[in-house]
């Protein structure tokens, strides 16, 4: 089953007010006018694209040791993604099956990487219960995300809607700004220049994994080249 079917069951279950999430339609209405008036806003068409330069960036590991984006493209090319944090099912299950797919990544030369504006300590657990073998790095403020394009501000009525669920950011983010990223893709080639983009307003679709394996390919011959 693809990445994007996984999705799309999970949220008919989610949404349908399925056990063990019983959500009520009230909270989907306020969900799906979040996500309705993001796409509207035209946000993801101010994110990064292919043929721009990626910014460079240093970020801390869980364990709290510098991960440096220049020093990973001094090896190959790089497979970024940007996620919304531990508490979201949907990001989850991408993750899982970017880590599926982290042995073609490998074959063709590439590192990857996965993004989130979570303290250390979740990052751990989101490595820990996904069983990851990748590392995830902390943006603190979404400051990297913002340089790529992806960083939007929470409404109001979205932030009472989390507060009231106890879906708590600050404590996830160690930042009270109640800002989250536009799930994102990249894959950067060693010069710098992004090669593929791929970024939805709609945190419930997500590209498959095998995208970026044409991109990493043109890469890889570059190199070889």
């Amino acid at each position: 089953m693809s990445l994007q079917a996984k999705l799309d069951a999970f949220k008919a279950d989610f949404e349908a007010g399925k056990p063990p999430y019983n959500v009520p339609a009230s909270v989907i209405e306020i969900m799906h006018r979040a996500t309705a008036e993001l796409i509207a806003s035209g946000a993801a068409g101010n994110a990064l694209k292919a043929g721009d330069t990626a910014p460079s960036f240093i970020l801390n590991d869980p364990d709290g040791a510098p991960v440096s984006s220049s020093e990973l493209l001094a090896k190959g090319p790089l497979v970024l993604s940007f996620y919304r944090g531990v508490w979201c099912p949907y990001c989850n299950m991408e993750l899982q099956a970017l880590d599926a797919a982290l042995p073609a990544f490998r074959r063709l030369g590439a590192n990857l990487i996965a993004i989130s504006p979570q303290t250390a300590v979740n990052s751990r657990k989101s490595v820990r219960q996904n069983n990851l073998d990748f590392p995830i790095l902390s943006d603190v403020h979404n400051d990297i995300a913002a340089a790529f394009g992806l960083r939007f501000i929470m409404p109001d009525y979205l932030v009472q809607l989390y507060t009231s669920l106890k879906n708590d950011l600050p404590s996830f983010n160690g930042d009270d700004s109640w800002t989250l990223p536009m799930p994102g893709r990249f894959v950067i080639g060693q010069d710098g220049v992004i090669l593929y983009a791929e970024v939805n307003p709609d945190y419930t679709r997500r590209p498959e994994p095998e995208d970026m394996l044409p991109a990493l390919r043109k890469a890889a011959q570059s190199i070889s080249g």
